[in-house]
């Protein structure tokens, strides 16, 4: 044991005379966030897993996959429609759930985040059920609960993610009982006017609730600047989306997508 040591002090010795810092291993991508204030300082960035990526049919972070094409011409469309107006933050909705909304709010990230004049910020803002955790491999216990309920700092809640040459960064979520009082609430306000207008560059995503769900998405729509909303064939109702466009009116609504459409039917859809 003592010669052990005292070869481990001499590598320490050669490292330090030889200018050499050792980083740190990067953390795996199932990293549990939220169990400390220690362990979320410590954490900078996760590398995620494609297999866990696909699996979950987010594929915008290759623009060589055919199947980006879809998710690059909705960017395309939404930047434009975007910086015309000045607006940094896109919410998502849809009017029930099983819509694929946060399928289109990741994969929309990350074909946004593929150009690299672009920074992103994905946020779960679906206190109700988040998903953006499990979809991207990664465990959350407190997040941006944490950070509404005041136990943690919004910086440390942020998750610097990347996957092959795409990064962006991720304010998951654990669920929250109360997930009404919490969005309706001036700290969810004050959250949102904090992340936008960090950067003149940086573009704010929001996985909501579906808009039908309760009065989550009512209470914060007037301080959006504006919305996606997300339907799927064989799911949503033409009543539902009547009903979301009476919530909706006052409320700058950038695009409408139809998921689930069969291919053999329509040549381009969105997932």
């Amino acid at each position: 044991m003592e010669n052990i040591r005292q070869a481990v002090e001499r590598a320490k010795l050669h490292c330090e005379q030889s200018g050499i810092i050792r980083e740190p291993p990067r953390q795996p991508a199932r990293r549990i966030f939220g169990d400390s204030q220690e362990s979320i300082q410590r954490v900078q960035e996760v590398e995620l897993d494609i297999a866990q990526l696909e699996s979950q049919r987010i594929v915008a972070f290759d623009g060589n996959d055919p199947r980006s094409r879809s998710f690059d011409i909705l960017r395309t469309e939404v930047l434009q429609s975007m910086d015309l107006n000045g607006w940094k933050t896109i919410a998502i909705t849809s009017p029930s759930s099983s819509c694929g909304k946060t399928v289109t709010a990741v994969n929309l990230a990350l074909s946004m985040a593929r150009l690299r004049e672009r920074q992103v910020l994905l946020v779960d803002l679906d206190l109700r059920k988040p998903n953006v955790a499990p979809c991207l491999g990664l465990e959350c216990r407190e997040g941006l609960v944490g950070v509404l309920e005041k136990r943690i700092e919004l910086h440390e809640a942020i998750v610097k993610a990347r996957v092959g040459e795409c990064s962006f960064e991720v304010l998951p979520t654990a669920p929250a009982s109360n997930s009404s009082d919490l969005i309706s609430a001036t700290a969810t306000r004050a959250m949102l006017e904090n992340i936008e207008g960090t950067s003149a560059s940086q573009i704010v995503i929001l996985d909501l609730p579906p808009l039908l769900a309760g009065h989550d998405v009512i209470s914060i729509l007037p301080y959006l600047d504006c919305v996606l909303l997300v339907a799927a064939m064989g799911v949503t109702k033409i009543s539902e989306v009547k009903e979301c466009n009476k919530y909706l009116k006052a409320t700058e609504v950038v695009r409408f997508v139809l998921n689930k459409v069969p291919e053999s039917s329509v040549p381009y859809v969105y997932y």
